[in-house]
C-alpha cells in the first residue's frame, strides 16, 4: 500500500502519530525523541548557518520542550557572559527564529515544523548558586561543626561543650 506519493512505512511510523492519537497528544517517548532531534538540529544550525554578530559568544542549546501537538517548541539556551551578553544573544536568536524554522523544515521530516520560542536557561546559574550556598553553610572544620551543634547531640563528648 505504498503509492506514488505515500511515505515509506518506516518513516511514517517514526514521524506520524497513530490514528487514535491524531490531534490529541504525543506519546512521551516519541516526544522525547522529537525534542532531542530538534535540539541537535537547532544546535547545528546555530553553529554553522547563523552569522549574526550578536551570537559570537558561547551558546548552547540545553533542551527543547515541544508541545504535545508538536506545533510549538520552547528552546532553552545557555549563554556564557554577563546579563547584557545573554540578553543580546537571546535577541539575536529570536530575530533568527523564522530562518531557523524554515531551515528545520528541510532537515526534519515532521507533519508540522514547530514555531520556535527561545528562553534563557538559568538552571546552571541556579545550581551554582545553590552549591555556593551549601558550601557557605558547611564549615570545613569538623571541630567547629561539633561546637555549633550541627552534628547533633550524639557527636558531643560527655561533659564537654
Amino acid at each position: 500500500r505504498n503509492g506514488a506519493g505515500a511515505m515509506p512505512h518506516h518513516r511514517r511510523a517514526l514521524f506520524s502519530a497513530p490514528p487514535f492519537f491524531e490531534g490529541e497528544c504525543v506519546m512521551p517517548r516519541r516526544l522525547d525523541r522529537v525534542n532531542e532531534l530538534l535540539r541537535t538540529e537547532i544546535s547545528q544550525l546555530l553553529a554553522r548557518q547563523i552569522k549574526d554578530p550578536r551570537l559570537s559568544g558561547v551558546i548552547t542549546v540545553t533542551r527543547v520542550s515541544a508541545s504535545n501537538d508538536l506545533r510549538t517548541a520552547r528552546v532553552y539556551i545557555s549563554v556564557m557572559g554577563d546579563a547584557e551578553t545573554k540578553r543580546t544573544a537571546l535577541d539575536g536568536i529570536q530575530s533568527a527564529a523564522s530562518f531557523l524554522r524554515r531551515e528545520l523544515r528541510g532537515r526534519v521530516t515532521m507533519r508540522h515544523t514547530p514555531f520556535l520560542t527561545f528562553d534563557l536557561d538559568e538552571s546552571m546559574e541556579e545550581a551554582d548558586q545553590i552549591l555556593r550556598l551549601m558550601d557557605s553553610l558547611t564549615p570545613n572544620d569538623p571541630e567547629s561543626r561539633r561546637h555549633d551543634g550541627l552534628l547533633g547531640p550524639a557527636a558531643h563528648t560527655p561533659g564537654g561543650g
